[in-house]
């Protein structure tokens, strides 16, 4: 499993189902990978296609394989309303290493509810384990030598 930093640019969704009756509604995002999550700005009076054009960064470890973003309507009255939401399995990426923006299908109860554009962006952290001194190991920052007298 590759480890590394995922970079998500949360671009903007289209066609949601409006849960607010009276006005637009105030959409978010909640970005979750794995045990790690982040939620956009409110985008205030957007209703049905909203824009964000946020970056959020993720750390990538062992286990991570999908990303999911839930969209909610914020209330400021009462709770907020469920939208819809998309999983997204980071396997190619981690292949590709990016992918453009792209629209993702937003479902809710397992319907069709509108899209979302996201772009995708991978980097692989290095292992440096053994660095480039052969020979030597490493004792909490000092390195200790392998050559005996």
């Amino acid at each position: 499993m590759p480890q590394g930093t995922l970079e998500v640019l949360l671009v903007s969704a289209k066609g949601l189902e409006n849960t607010d009756f009276l006005s637009n509604m105030d959409p978010y995002v909640i970005l979750t990978c794995r045990t790690q999550e982040q939620k956009s700005s409110v985008a205030s009076g957007k209703g049905s296609d909203p824009e964000w054009n946020e970056n959020f960064i993720f750390n990538v470890s062992e286990g991570a394989s999908n990303l999911i973003l839930k969209i909610m309507d914020s209330d400021g009255l009462s709770q907020d309303d469920f939208v819809g939401e998309t999983t997204i399995s980071l396997e190619p990426l981690f292949t590709e290493g990016s992918i453009p923006t792209t629209s993702y299908h937003v479902v809710k109860d397992q319907k069709y509810c509108g899209e979302i554009r996201i772009g995708l962006t991978f980097r692989s952290q290095v292992s440096t384990d053994h660095g480039d001194c052969a020979g030597e190991e490493s004792y909490g920052g000092w390195k200790e030598s392998a050559y005996v007298d």
